[in-house]
């Protein structure tokens, strides 16, 4: 009497629900990354190492750089996982879903150990949230399915799409790629 759809329409309801509730992980995920950067700048700012602003040597400008570009590069991922269920469906997106849940998670604990190493030791206590939000971008590669199981899913697709088109799956048709290259 209470039900929301048909009786044993349950698992297929949770699963529909997945790709979306991933690309919401992966929003906020982003947006920690941004905290974690955003702390790593003020850090590297106001702290003073080697007789210089931390932020002045070369290779924390270039940690801040890398950062930079691949919190901006998880972002255009996940508006084109977004784009994509949209356009095509859940069942269409099933390989981007599965690379924004592998780049967000390990992008945070890329990023947030970045900002650890601006931080020295203090960045490791509860001082700061840059401890906490490494911890959290671990526990993202194990929740929702682990790292391993995404990247199984989006290389089974891969290599069919291969054997059957003989191209990755994101290569435009008009570079379709011979074997006989000769």
């Amino acid at each position: 009497s209470n039900l929301l759809a048909e009786e044993g329409d349950g698992f297929m309801i949770a699963q529909a629900r997945l790709g979306p509730g991933r690309i919401h992980h992966c929003m906020r995920t982003i947006g920690q990354c941004e905290v974690a950067l955003s702390l790593m700048l003020d850090r590297g700012l106001n702290r003073t190492t080697f007789g210089k602003r931390t932020i002045d040597h070369d290779n924390v400008r270039e940690q801040v750089a890398l950062s930079r570009i691949e919190i901006d590069q998880a972002r255009l991922l996940c508006l084109q996982t977004a784009w994509l269920i949209d356009q095509e469906g859940n069942r269409a997106a099933r390989n981007a879903v599965s690379a924004i849940k592998v780049v967000a998670a390990r992008l945070q604990t890329t990023v947030t150990n970045r900002a650890m190493q601006v931080f020295g030791a203090m960045g490791l206590t509860p001082d700061t949230p840059i401890s906490y939000l490494w911890t959290w971008g671990r526990a993202l590669q194990f929740i929702d399915g682990p790292d391993e199981v995404h990247l199984r899913t989006i290389a089974r697709s891969v290599v069919r799409a291969h054997e059957k088109e003989g191209m990755p799956p994101a290569m435009p048709h008009s570079y379709k790629l011979s074997a006989d290259l000769g």
